[in-house]
């Protein structure tokens, strides 16, 4: 018989529980806020069916556009064909995490405004922006000699003459 298409088709490995976390879902998932403009990854909990997002979604980051009581609207782009369409779903929290996506980002706003305040009381101006790593600079090798490697002449009568 042929494989099913429905909407939880191959997805034995994608929604199951991961290792050691089977069991009861911690509060911490139940009470963790989310405001309208953050970033969130869609990860299934399998254990969860209501709110369950399709199958497409999992593993996808997108943002916060709505709050409700058990929910929350995730604006996700997709590519259908050759366009990107925003697509808006509703999820459970259960099924959503808080995203890392701009921790980096965060980190270095925090830095380059405590460069900027150390820069201003010394009454200097620094630029903030991230260059990219140059070349290398070159050196000399100390402590070795050249050696010149000439090649031995090839001698065609003498090989013949040693014989086959």
């Amino acid at each position: 018989m042929p494989a099913g298409h429905g909407l939880r088709s191959r997805t034995r490995d994608s929604f199951s529980r991961a290792f050691r976390k089977k069991g009861v879902i911690p509060l911490t998932v139940y009470l963790r806020t989310y405001k309208v403009g953050e970033y969130v990854d869609i990860k299934v909990n399998g254990a969860i069916h209501k709110g369950m997002p399709h199958k497409f979604y999992h593993g996808r980051t997108g943002k916060v556009w709505n709050v409700t009581k058990r929910a929350i609207g995730v604006e996700i782009n997709k590519q259908v064909g050759n366009r990107i369409i925003p697509k808006r779903i509703h999820v459970r929290i259960e099924h959503v995490l808080p995203s890392r996506c701009t921790e980096e980002f965060r980190n270095r706003k925090i830095v380059n405004e405590k460069l900027k305040a150390d820069a201003k009381s010394r009454g200097e101006k620094i630029s903030t922006k991230r260059q990219p790593v140059g070349p290398k600079p070159g050196f000399m090798v100390e402590g070795t000699t050249l050696e010149t490697v000439t090649p031995i002449p090839y001698d065609v009568v003498n090989d013949l003459k040693g014989g086959y």
